[in-house]
Order: structure tokens, then C-alpha cells, then sequence
């Protein structure tokens, strides 16, 4: 870890890693959502005759659907649809997803409330960035993270114009935690959204909650990888004394 630290230092030309605010990811790290997500995402695309396998959903996770979409018809069909066709398919692919939440919930991902309210005792800030316009989703979070998750503290489809694997998602999610890239912490689990985050030359942490090989999200830019939340909660508190963060001594 503590190499993991000076390696992140050294790559993104910083003096210094402070963290005061951790952005979070939504899917597959706060929500075990994924698996309704990947079933949707294969349904409803086949339906309008474009191959999307339930794992080609990880690895695009994190992407705004509309993008998805368009970037899959430009590699299957030669060509992209418009806005309004894609938004179309997409909201067919959210109105399945909605559908299979009612069937099977999506749980709170083990760990993440400890690790969240580890973060708020530290005196750091929370911040949600998702590439979900899904307001059902969005809601939810307020409710099942009450004086941990706020409004103001989230980044959303609707905040950004390039979603992930653009920077500009967690760039965004700094300004609004008033926070440098070298005093943020972003946990994903995609390579898209830790691709996001070393862009913008966040301490990328990648929890790999799904199919995918660790070497991707490796590969991707994370510098640390954990095989669940439950892990990273356990580290956290030493994650923030080796990065000689002050609040870290409160945690």
C-alpha cells in the first residue's frame, strides 16, 4: 500500500496525497446492482438485434447509456444512431432494469455504510459519481444512506457532458467537494470509471465486485484493487495514516 501511494505520487507529479474526500461510484460499489443491470442491458439490446453479453455490461459500465449505445452501433452496425434513438433503447433497457429490481433488489453492497461513516468520523467529504440518470436510483441513495449521501454531493448524467471513460465526471466531483485531484480517494469497480479517475489524477481504487480480471482494472490505472468492499473498509484507516492525512488519526 505504501508503494501503491508513492507510486501515485510519483506518476501524477504531485508533492503531496492528502485525501479529504472519497467519490464513490454507484453501481457495483455501493449497490450490488450489476447483475440486473448486465440482464437488461443483454434483453434489451438484443431486441433491437445489437450483441451485448451480460459481461460486455461491466466492462462498459460507468459509460452514460446513451454513449453505450451509440458506440455499439458504430462497432455492429458501421454507423450511430441518433440521440433520440439511442435514448429510446436505453429507456428500454431502464424500463427491463426497473422491472428485474421489483423481481430481485438490489442489496447495499457489505461494507459500504462502516466504510462511509469511517470516512464522515475522518471529517472528509462523500461524493456520489455515477453515470445513472435513473431517478429511482438516485432517490434511493438519500434514503438508504440518510447524513451520509447528499444532493449536493453527487454527480449524476445529468451534471456532465462527457461521461466516464471521460474525466470530467470525477473532475466535476472535486469542484464540488472543493478538493485537489491529490486529496481525492475514488473507489470503482469498471475499468471505464477507474479509466475516469486516473485521468483525472485521482488515488483510483477499484473494488472488483464483478466477472472481470484484476489485471484490467490494473491495467486501467487503479492503484490499489480489492476483491470486496468489506476489505477495503478493513484497510481504510491505515490507507489514511500512510498518506499522513491529520484527519486519519480521528478515524
Amino acid at each position: 500500500m505504501n508503494n501503491a501511494i508513492k507510486q501515485y505520487v510519483k506518476s501524477h507529479g504531485f508533492g503531496q496525497f492528502c485525501p479529504k474526500a472519497v467519490l464513490f461510484d454507484m453501481d457495483g460499489v455501493i449497490y450490488d446492482s450489476m447483475p440486473n443491470h448486465a440482464r437488461a442491458w443483454h434483453e434489451a439490446m438484443a431486441s433491437y438485434g445489437l450483441d451485448m453479453s451480460p459481461s460486455d455490461a461491466y466492462a462498459y459500465e460507468g459509460m452514460r447509456g446513451v454513449e453505450t449505445i451509440k458506440l455499439m452501433t458504430r462497432q455492429q452496425w458501421g454507423k450511430a444512431v441518433s440521440d433520440e434513438e439511442a435514448m429510446k433503447m436505453y429507456q428500454h433497457k431502464s424500463h427491463l432494469f426497473a422491472n428485474y429490481c421489483q423481481e430481485n433488489p438490489a442489496t447495499i453492497m457489505a461494507g459500504v455504510k462502516d466504510l462511509m461513516q469511517l470516512i464522515k468520523d475522518s471529517g472528509m467529504k462523500i461524493c456520489i459519481v455515477t453515470g445513472s440518470g435513473q431517478h429511482t436510483l438516485l432517490d434511493k441513495l438519500q434514503t438508504d444512506f440518510p447524513g451520509l449521501v447528499t444532493p449536493e454531493l453527487m454527480v449524476t448524467a445529468f451534471d456532465v457532458t462527457h461521461g466516464k471513460p471521460d474525466p470530467e465526471p470525477y473532475i466535476i466531483g472535486t469542484r464540488k467537494c472543493k478538493v485537489a485531484p491529490w486529496e481525492a480517494i475514488v473507489v470503482e469497480n469498471a475499468p471505464l470509471g477507474v479509466r475516469a479517475a486516473h485521468a483525472a489524477h485521482c488515488f483510483a481504487i477499484a473494488v472488483n465486485s464483478g466477472p472481470l480480471p484484476d489485471e484490467m482494472l490494473a491495467k486501467e490505472g487503479a492503484d490499489l484493487v480489492y476483491p470486496k468492499m468489506t476489505a477495503l473498509k478493513e484497510d481504510f484507516p491505515r490507507l489514511c495514516l500512510l498518506a499522513g492525512c491529520p484527519s486519519a488519526y480521528h478515524v
